[in-house]
């Protein structure tokens, strides 16, 4: 009989707060969470969490929302919000797909997939209808959201695109130019997108180059060298769109200068313009600290711009106002003056005049212009920064992500009457942060209370004790740098084992450090409780395992003759060996104790004696964890050579070596019972990013458990075995339930080899399409997977049993004409299931299905024979007006993409000629009725307005009239 499983999953995550690998985003109060929790006045934080993004109140520090789609398993690595639909974000994914959002639904919108590797940079544009995303892969690519598809790929940057940004060439506008009350342009086209061009976007890249992207005619208008260091991190434009900043190393920040309308009179004109530039650069800034500046923005409202590196910190700096420059400018150019008139040199003199009629804003320093203000010091290393966009006043409000915590800044502005001055600048002020809910550093230890209820997790400064059933973190302790850790029986001391060699006891009912022993000379790298809960032993770098015992002492109340029992670890004995000891474990049985050393081998000692009985031999590198089995049968043994060895304990001998990760393997665990029968059932935790279950028994891997970002560090089985805790590099806690779904290692080998030809597959589709055309600066965005795979495999069955249909129908009616009675034809039993439907209708129905994202590339799969039975279809659709738009659509990309062919093959010429008539006459007759529409809504919408507008007396002002001339007169106003 085959045996089987009980499948593992992914139930629950918790611990992280935001993840270095994308941007932080701030929201307004306006948004409304799901769920019972309210919203306070200090903003929402949009964070990106492994895979998931969440919606933190950063005042309360409580989380709002959380999205994740379950079909994607790829790392958040790009968050955007759009200008004109606040409720609207893209979310870049690694594995280079694009998911839009809708805040108030936590659902996805549309999912975009075409970049070959992790999306970097998102950019919505003005009306929000267009979406530029860069990534890893050098491509920018630009997405129409209404149609829900790519338009095209930009290719000429030589390495990752790290900025991108839609330039509103709108603000280029005079300043007298006509608003309404809506703030709305009244004498030009109001959108974002002219009518004569499609707007112009600019990027920067790794590269070390910023380029100017003609949308309209699709090409690059002007390239510049960015960063003279290396390569270019970030990108930051101004609100007004007239000047950005790029950048780089060395903590070095470039200043350039947009002319707009240069941009607009070159886009409106037609003849060759070639030689003009309209990006100038005005010259080059420098951070305090030399790190590579990864992250510059400007805030939205008030002058001031906030850098940030790589280190703890901040900076901003602050754009002075024209007056300001020109004040400094003067006194700079009057001590001049004064110098040379002392010194005599008249003609200096007359210089220096001359220099001050003709000064301009545009070409003087720019570090007369932008100033340093005030660098802010954060608590972990700076990931990500935004501005708080709240009602602009006295402070600013600065949002930081940093180490695994959200922090808001209140900084205060320079008052007007301090601006020509060269006070220094009021303190700033850390208001707000999110850090409860994880620790800051890597978590090194993880262990289960006796009741599997709650867990204790330990890092370098942190111990944090958790409610499992709830997730939430219910206390927070100060620590050294934790290795090891355990609950002691009873569950209210938790000890912990640091690298300075010291145990430290903490008490969970009082949150009080009880006692910090000193109990080894170097780092305490293990720890373990006896079976019988009565005392423990530690393993540490002085080549030493110590034994303690658990002591009920009564101790002393200052300033009282009472007393209160406490818990004292009282030394024992001590087990010397010939080299650090990484790992002690006793048997459940308590009869033996096993020592893992730092010379690749594992010594079994007998617990009472402490005589050697076993030495186990055959680790290339030192064995860094092991378990034993419940049974006290079977030692399983992890090492950093990759491998897993089980060990018989009665005589010692290696039962199997496992290659069982691709790097160092952290832990061990055997499932602590054999109720079903898997006692000798252990997990294994590695750097790969791996969790494996395997079978001790018939030496196979069972599972494997995908979902850490980073390497595993610790892991925990529950005494009950129904779920086992994971820890790891991307700060985040995992717990891994046992289900009632059954696996069987057949099925799992099958998935395993189905997942690697998908991948294989879809490798080689992507090194086929780059052979192709690398050469062309514009290309269409497309990208190959098993979804498109599939959707054009659907497509070819459909059309082919559509065709044999059509030809059974056709001569059903060429008898029924000669025979009336005769009886309907044996059509395919897919059409009978799907309600008798006809041919035409039901390919059309199976290309419905299709997303719009994923159409064009699943129609690339179609050879042309079926394309030929396509047109057929398309032609009476087109008839019979059946989605027309859709219908549209794939003839359109059909005809692109098999023009050759088509033009070649002269039997389709009358087919295409009455698809052309139909297609027409479908089209115009849409457009009729769209513009029937559209001057209906503009009459509902000139009679709306006409209501809305009243005529009325201002009785206040004719009465004061009245007092003033002796008459009264009326007033008639028009109020909108």
């Amino acid at each position: 009989m085959v045996k089987s499983y009980f499948k593992y999953e992914h139930s629950k995550t918790f611990g992280l707060i935001s993840s270095s690998a994308a941007n932080v985003i701030w929201t307004p109060s306006t948004y409304e969470p799901t769920g019972n929790a309210r919203n306070t006045g200090a903003g929402c934080a949009v964070a990106a969490a492994n895979e998931e993004v969440f919606c933190w109140d950063v005042k309360k520090g409580e989380l709002l929302n959380r999205w994740r789609d379950r079909q994607c398993t790829a790392e958040v690595t790009a968050i955007a919000r759009s200008g004109a639909d606040p409720e609207l974000y893209a979310v870049g994914y690694g594995d280079g797909s694009i998911r839009l959002w809708d805040s108030r639904l936590a659902t996805v919108v549309i999912s975009f997939n075409s970049h070959k590797s992790r999306v970097t940079t998102l950019s919505f544009d003005k009306t929000g209808v267009r979406l530029a995303s860069g990534a890893q892969d050098t491509d920018i690519i630009i997405w129409d959201l209404v149609a829900e598809v790519s338009l095209y790929k930009l290719r000429g940057h030589q390495n990752q695109v790290t900025g991108l940004q839609f330039l509103d060439l709108d603000l280029a506008r005079d300043d007298d130019s006509a608003v309404n009350g809506d703030g709305e342009h009244l004498n030009g086209d109001s959108n974002g997108v002219s009518q004569e061009n499609s707007g112009v976007l600019l990027s920067v890249s790794k590269d070390a180059l910023i380029k100017l992207w003609d949308l309209g005619s699709q090409h690059c208008i002007e390239t510049h060298i960015a960063q003279s260091n290396g390569e270019c991190w970030s990108l930051g434009v101004s609100p007004r769109c007239d000047g950005c900043i790029t950048a780089g190393n060395d903590g070095e920040l470039r200043i350039w200068s947009i002319d707009l309308r240069g941009i607009q009179s070159f886009l409106s004109q037609v003849e060759d313009q070639t030689g003009q530039k309209f990006l100038s650069e005005r010259g080059t800034l420098y951070r305090s600290n030399k790190d590579r500046t990864t992250g510059v923005k400007f805030h939205p409202k008030a002058g001031y711009i906030a850098a940030h590196g790589t280190d703890k910190s901040v900076e901003l700096w602050r754009i002075k106002s024209e007056g300001e420059v020109q004040k400094s400018l003067a006194r700079k150019r009057k001590r001049r003056r004064e110098k040379a008139v002392s010194q005599g040199n008249e003609a200096d003199a007359i210089k220096i005049d001359e220099e001050q009629s003709a000064m301009d804003m545009t070409t003087i320093d720019v570090s007369e212009l932008i100033v340093p203000y005030i660098t802010i010091r954060t608590q972990g290393k700076v990931g990500s920064m935004e501005w708080s966009q709240e009602k602009l006043g006295k402070h600013l409000q600065l949002l930081a992500a940093t180490n695994n915590q959200l922090e808001v800044y209140d900084v205060p502005t320079l008052p007007k009457e301090r601006q020509s001055k060269s006070d220094q600048p009021p303190d700033y002020e850390r208001t707000f942060a999110v850090d409860m809910p994880g620790h800051r550093t890597d978590i090194r230890s993880v262990a289960l209370s006796s009741n599997d209820r709650m867990l204790a997790t330990a890092s370098n400064g942190n111990l944090k004790v958790w409610n499992l059933r709830t997730q939430s973190c219910i206390l927070t302790l100060e620590c050294g740098y934790a290795l090891c850790s355990a609950f002691l029986p009873g569950d209210r001391i938790v000890v912990v084992g640091n690298r300075s060699g010291e145990l430290e006891l903490f008490d969970i009912a009082s949150s009080t450090l009880l006692e910090t022993i000193k109990a080894h000379e170097g780092p305490t790298w293990t720890l373990h409780v006896h079976p019988d809960g009565k005392s423990m032993v530690t393993g540490g770098a002085d080549k030493s395992a110590k034994f303690w015992a658990f002591e009920n002492v009564q101790e002393e109340i200052p300033d009282s003759q009472q007393t209160l029992p406490g818990l004292k670890l009282v030394h024992k004995r001590t087990l010397k060996v010939s080299d650090d000891i990484l790992s002690v474990k006793f048997s459940p049985d308590a009869r033996l104790l096993a020592v893992a050393t730092l010379d690749n081998t594992v010594k079994v000692f007998f617990v009472d004696s402490l005589r050697l009985f076993l030495n186990l031999y055959g680790h290339k590198l030192p064995v860094l964890n092991m378990d034993i089995s419940c049974d006290s049968k079977l030692i399983a043994t992890c090492s950093a050579d990759k491998n897993v060895r089980l060990w018989g304990l009665d005589f010692g001998d290696c039962h199997k070596a496992f290659f069982a990760h691709q790097d160092s393997i952290m832990q061990v665990a055997f499932v602590p019972h054999n109720r079903n029968g898997n006692g000798h059932h252990f997990f294994s935790a590695s750097k790969d990013r791996m969790i494996k279950y395997w079978d001790g028994d018939k030496f196979e891997q069972i599972q494997k458990l995908g979902g850490h970002y980073g390497e595993v560090w610790a892991i925990a089985v529950s005494k009950s075995g129904n779920f086992l805790v994971t820890t790891s590099h991307d700060k985040s806690i995992r717990v891994w339930e046992e289900t009632d779904e059954q696996i069987f290692l057949e099925e799992e080998r099958e998935k395993e080899l189905e997942e690697l030809y998908e991948n294989t597959l879809a490798t080689s589709l992507e090194q086929e399409e780059q052979a192709g055309d690398e050469s062309n600066e514009v290309a269409a965005a497309g990208k190959q997977t098993t979804e498109t795979l599939m959707a054009g495999e659907r497509i070819a069955e459909a059309l082919e049993i559509g065709l044999e249909d059509l030809e059974v129908v056709s001569e059903w009616e060429t008898q029924k004409a000669l025979q009336p009675k005769i009886a309907p034809p044996q059509r395919n039993l897919i059409f009978m299931a799907f309600g008798n439907v006809t041919a035409e209708r039901h390919v059309l129905n199976v290309i419905e299905k299709i997303k719009a994202a994923e159409l064009q590339d699943a129609l690339l799969v179609l050879p042309f024979n079926q394309v030929i039975a396509l047109f057929t279809f398309i032609s009476i659709w087109a008839e019979k007006r059946w989605n027309i738009q859709l219908t549209s659509r794939v003839l359109f990309f059909t005809l692109k993409i098999h023009y050759k062919q088509v033009m070649a093959t002269k039997t389709m010429r009358p087919m295409l000629d009455k698809i052309r008539m139909n297609v027409r006459q479908a089209l115009q007759s849409q457009k009729n009725e769209m513009g029937f529409n559209l001057a209906a809504l503009n009459f509902i919408q000139a009679q709306v307005r006409a209501k809305d507008t009243k005529d009325y007396i201002d009785e206040d002002w004719a009465e004061e009239e009245k007092k003033g001339q002796g008459r009264k007169k009326r007033a008639f106003v028009n109020v909108a």
